[in-house]
């Protein structure tokens, strides 16, 4: 049984994947999060009680927590989701990305190297690529040109991942992912923040004219596709997993207003964030071929699974929002850590 620290757990997509892992039944999982304002415990309750599941709280920028961290679990594998990763808080204030992003990333291939880890897999974000025209779609070969603090700051982790490898020979590997939806996000995202407007009957603030293009993934698909490139996956390459479901902002806005039944009348365009990019799109080609890993889930049926999710969730939404979730962590571990 392989012992996997998972970092960034009790973020969104780390929660999702380290519920996958638990799932299996094969690893021991150790859940190392800060508990920054997107880090909710909450969101692993269903497997807080399970004996292969651990969590420790640290920031991955402290040196000395990281090294006390890897010295008593001792993993296998590390998988490491810890970011900041709001492209609208990097374009306020860039600090907290550089310091997380990129100090954070170095101090684990540092902790990771010295404590023999056996594989490193860095999960970034297709926005280490930039910006596409109306046409084509990033390959793992395509020039990194970010375009964000926030996408500046993950393409230097993600080069800080490629020197380790390039000149340690360190086991690591990178994912780079298009964007996420399901349960359990930050509801600041675009189709949480969208769903709990409707819902409340408020305004749905649309960046621009609403026609910038994303290439959407159900979070669990892009869990699984990290397992596969964890197991299978080569040392030192990029693999890049998408959903090739490219759909316009304004598109994602209007169908989950149909579904909710909702008047389009709640749209309100606002003015677009400086250095917007127009159109991210994947070309997973690469995972397909070498690790057989294929999306299971169509945008439409998994859009409204989420949303019927988060209908179903507003108390859990509410929490999140209003902060009242890091109660949970003070009563299920603030006497056990201090």
């Amino acid at each position: 049984m392989s012992k996997i620290l998972v970092t960034g757990g009790a973020g969104f997509i780390g929660s999702n994947f380290i519920r996958i892992l638990i799932g299996q039944g094969e690893h021991q999982v150790v859940n190392l999060d800060a508990l920054t304002y997107a880090g909710n415990l909450e969101s692993l309750h269903d497997v807080a009680a399970d004996e292969r599941y651990s969590f420790v709280r640290a920031d991955i920028t402290d040196v000395p927590a990281i090294r006390t961290a890897f010295e008593q679990h001792k993993p296998d594998i590390v998988v490491h989701f810890a970011a900041e990763s709001h492209v609208d808080r990097s374009v306020l204030d860039a600090t907290a990305f550089v310091n997380t992003n990129v100090v954070g990333t170095q101090v684990l291939l540092d902790a990771s190297r010295v404590n023999s880890v056996q594989r490193f897999v860095h999960v970034s974000t297709d926005e280490v690529y930039g910006s596409l025209g109306p046409t084509g779609a990033f390959t793992e070969e395509t020039p990194l040109s970010p375009n964000s603090p926030y996408s500046a700051s993950k393409t230097g982790s993600d080069l800080l991942v490629r020197a380790a490898f390039h000149t340690h020979g360190f086991p690591c590997v990178t994912t780079r992912c298009s964007n996420n939806y399901g349960p359990y996000q930050f509801p600041e995202k675009l189709i949480p923040l969208m769903i709990m407007n409707a819902l409340a009957d408020k305004h749905l603030p649309v960046y621009g004219d609403g026609k910038n293009v994303r290439d959407w993934i159900y979070v669990t698909d892009h869990c699984k596709g990290i397992l596969a490139v964890m197991e299978k996956g080569r040392d030192g390459e990029v693999y890049n997993i998408g959903g090739r479901s490219e759909k316009r902002n304004i598109d994602v806005v209007k169908t989950l207003l149909a579904i909710l039944g909702k008047s389009e009348s709640l749209i309100s365009y606002v003015t677009d964030r400086p250095g917007h990019d127009f159109r991210y799109a994947i070309d997973n080609t690469k995972i397909r071929n070498e690790l057989g890993w294929e999306p299971e889930h169509t945008f439409e049926t998994a859009l409204r699974q989420t949303v019927e999710w988060y209908a179903s969730h507003i108390e859990w939404c509410d929490r999140v929002r209003s902060g009242a979730y890091m109660e949970y962590y003070e009563k299920q571990y603030g006497q056990r850590l201090g």
